[in-house]
This record gives C-alpha cells, structure tokens and sequence, in this order.
C-alpha cells in the first residue's frame, strides 16, 4: 500500500467518526455554537464541504481553481466565513450533510485514482497526494474537534492524530515567520506518546531542544484548540519551550486561540484566516 493511499484510508476513518457524531442532530443542535466564535456546528460541516470541494477542483481543474486562488486574494480576511456562511443558508442541515458526505467521497475518489507523483496547486506551495490528504484529515480532526466540544463530547484520541502532529512539527519554521521572527536553525526533538502507549517521534534524537508529552495534547496546541497551560506538554531549552507558545499546524495568521480553562480572554477555537490550515509551508514534507 502507497503512503498516500494509507493516508486517504486514514482521511475516511476520521471524516466518518465526525460523521457519526453530526449524523442524528436535530435541528436544533445543528445550530448550536462552537468554539469559533460565529461558527455554529453546521458552520463547522459547511466550512469542511466548502475545502473539500475546493481541493476537487484544484486536483481536477487548476484553471478553476486559480479563480478561487484570486477570490482569496482578493478578501484573505473574510472569504473563509463568507462560504461557510453561505452554504449554511443555502441549505437545510440534512442537505449539507449529504453535500459533505457526497464530497468528501469525491474527493477520496480523486486522491486515490491520481496519478502517483501528482502534485496538486493549493493556496501556498502544491501538494503531493499524501499531503494533500493528510491536510483534509489534520483540518477535519481539528473542526472535529470544535464539534465534540460543543456537544459536550469527549473522543478517544486514535493514531490517526500522527498525521496531525506531522504537519505540525514541519510548519515549526513557518510560525516564526508568520509572526516576523527568524527560525532557531537547530532542529528539535520531539516526542510524543500516543494513544496505545508507544512513540510518535520527530527529529534528531540528539537535539538539545526537545518537546514531550502527550500525542493527542501537541495536536491540540497546534490546532489551537487547547491553551498550552491545560496540556502535559514538556519543553527542554528556551527555544523548544518559546516554540511551544507560538505552534501552528496552519497557514495564515495566528488567532487567539482558546484562553486557559476557567480563564478570561478570548477563547475559541480558530477559524482558519487566509489559507487552509492544513497547508503550512513545511506540511507538504510527508
């Protein structure tokens, strides 16, 4: 089995476990608030309707996308919520579950008959077929994500989370520059316990700046959908520990992210600003 075939089966375990939790809603519930302030859960399945489709047409007809590429461009700050925003309104809730099903199977189908080598354009630099379906997987676990807690749901964490935690250690460089700094040239070690107790490790064992703790706690600083004081993450050195405080598995600009618990500020989790999330510089090194 190709690596990336491995990660679109990986693709359709996570969408159809975030399948089951939205699948009997009632109307109501549909409508209820999320941690990204604004979004509803229906706003949530919209947003993961509207990128699917998007990668389709980026895989299937670059001159197409290059429109939506534009339409970015042309309003980085809204176009995310205005689709979102617009496809909740255009359709009932048992009609947007169809479109999401329907599309995120098309677009599975697509990934899995490409061409091997394949690389698809995307908002920043094109993606291979494996990173392309790891992005969809590491977005539509963290929307997942938004979804669980506004139901009050508490998901057992999988190894599919390593995906995740992959993205996020590649886009280390690309959350120095977002916010003007230059990168630590060194590299850091991190590692990670996953869900059945073994080791999800990245970079030189060696390194003198290292990250532990849990898999499922690094994904959720890096999605922000967490605050680093409510995770049993572990830094070593000033740099992996400053890092800690400004991870980012997306692209675009940083958010506010969810304010400790029982804390004031902010909270909520981000809605992605310019890009997909999923397409940090860095993520497409799978």
């Amino acid at each position: 089995m190709s690596d990336a075939i491995a990660v679109i089966d990986d693709l359709r375990d996570e969408s159809e476990e975030l399948d089951a939790l939205v699948a009997e809603l009632s109307a109501e519930e549909w409508v209820q608030a999320t941690p990204a302030p604004g979004w509803t859960i229906a706003h949530q399945i919209a947003h993961l309707t509207w990128t699917d489709g998007v990668a389709v047409t980026a895989a299937t007809d670059p001159d197409a996308f290059k429109a939506e590429v534009e339409a970015a461009l042309a309003a980085p700050e809204s176009f995310v919520d205005e689709a979102a925003g617009a496809a909740v309104a255009a359709a009932s809730p048992e009609e947007l579950l169809r479109r999401w099903r329907a599309g995120r199977e098309r677009l599975q189908e697509v990934l899995r008959e490409a061409v091997p080598g394949t690389r698809i354009p995307w908002y920043g630099p094109p993606m291979s077929l494996a990173s392309m379906a790891t992005a969809r997987l590491m977005e539509t676990w963290a929307h997942g994500q938004d979804v669980a807690d506004a139901l009050g749901v508490v998901r057992a964490p999988t190894d599919r989370l390593r995906h995740v935690a992959r993205i996020g250690v590649r886009a280390r460089e690309y959350a120095y520059f977002v916010r003007g700094r230059t990168p630590p040239a060194e590299e850091f070690r991190v590692e990670l316990v996953a869900p059945d107790g073994g080791s999800v490790a990245f970079g030189p064992e060696g390194a003198a700046q290292r990250v532990t703790g849990p898999l499922l706690d690094f994904c959720l600083l890096v999605t922000q959908r967490a605050h680093r004081d409510d995770l049993a993450l572990r830094a070593v050195g000033a740099e992996a520990d400053g890092w800690l405080d400004i991870a980012q598995a997306f692209a675009g600009l940083p958010g506010a992210g969810r304010a400790p618990r029982g804390g004031k500020g902010a909270g909520g989790g981000r809605r992605e600003g310019g890009n997909d999330p999923s397409n940090a510089p860095g993520s497409d090194a799978i």
